[in-house]
């Protein structure tokens, strides 16, 4: 199947809910590169922009590269050195771009929080999270407790045991309630303290969060910042599935 581009950044957008987070991200959401005008029948999709993944879609055969870290955060004042380096091949080998930062962080069924808390099998579930008028995470019930190793091993399956979760075990040492936002989420543990949660998920730690959570008495695990956020692009993939396009993953961990 082929769908014009146009069309496809328009299904995704609406899908993603991307003008609610308009105005309190510093990734511009939707396309980044490329013209809206051409058509669409081979979609490659990343977690990152980087020249490796650039490179593997380009390799593919793909028409638009769709990733949840894009080239753009705040502004772009000149297209020299590394950007050059990003936006060239994309250019030249007319691959769009398209972007999903914090929607795709906070959708509620294929977004990253919504990826993580599917894998912990979390029940009766609400947004978490807040970002002006919309939400990055998730919060829920486990449909049975965990201890603080369980839930450890669990997040360390997100990357096929290459990584070790950190946990900072500051909490009750069975966890039930969990409040989940991924990537570098550090800043919302004080939302995850009002909520009583039993612990908190994220990507990445600060070094504050250490005395936070102390202070808190809260179990904070850092699952790894890409670990974390590879549920929505491959929940997209999965959509350009479903619409007959053909799909191409570039799995690219950085071990972070």
């Amino acid at each position: 199947m082929t769908l014009s581009r146009a069309e496809l950044v328009e299904r995704y957008d609406d899908e993603l809910d991307t003008e609610a987070y308009a105005d309190v991200d510093a990734s511009p959401n939707g396309l980044q590169v490329g013209s809206a005008d051409g058509t669409v029948d081979h979609v490659a999709f990343a977690v990152d922009a980087a020249e490796a993944t650039i490179e593997a879609a380009v390799d593919a055969g793909a028409d638009l590269l769709v990733t949840h870290h894009g080239l753009v955060w705040g502004g772009l004042d000149r297209v020299t050195g590394r950007d050059y380096d990003r936006i060239a091949p994309l250019v030249e080998n007319d691959v769009g771009l398209y972007v999903s930062h914090l929607p795709l962080d906070g959708h509620q069924s294929l977004g990253n929080a919504a990826g993580v808390a599917d894998r912990l099998e979390l029940e009766a579930r609400e947004p978490f999270g807040e970002m002006g008028p919309a939400h990055i995470g998730q919060r829920g019930r486990a449909s049975r407790s965990f201890t603080v190793e369980e839930l450890r091993e669990t997040l360390d399956e997100f990357d096929n045991g290459d990584r070790s979760t950190q946990v900072l075990d500051f909490g009750p040492g069975e966890i039930s309630e969990i409040a989940v936002a991924t990537g570098s989420a550090a800043d919302w543990l004080s939302e995850a303290e009002a909520a009583g949660v039993d612990a908190f998920v994220t990507g990445e730690g600060k070094q504050q969060v250490y005395h936070e959570a102390r202070e808190a008495e809260m179990n904070v695990f850092l699952a790894g910042h890409y670990a974390t956020e590879t549920f929505g692009v491959r929940n997209l993939a999965a959509l350009a599935q479903e619409w007959g396009l053909e799909v191409t993953y570039v799995d690219h961990p950085t071990g972070l």
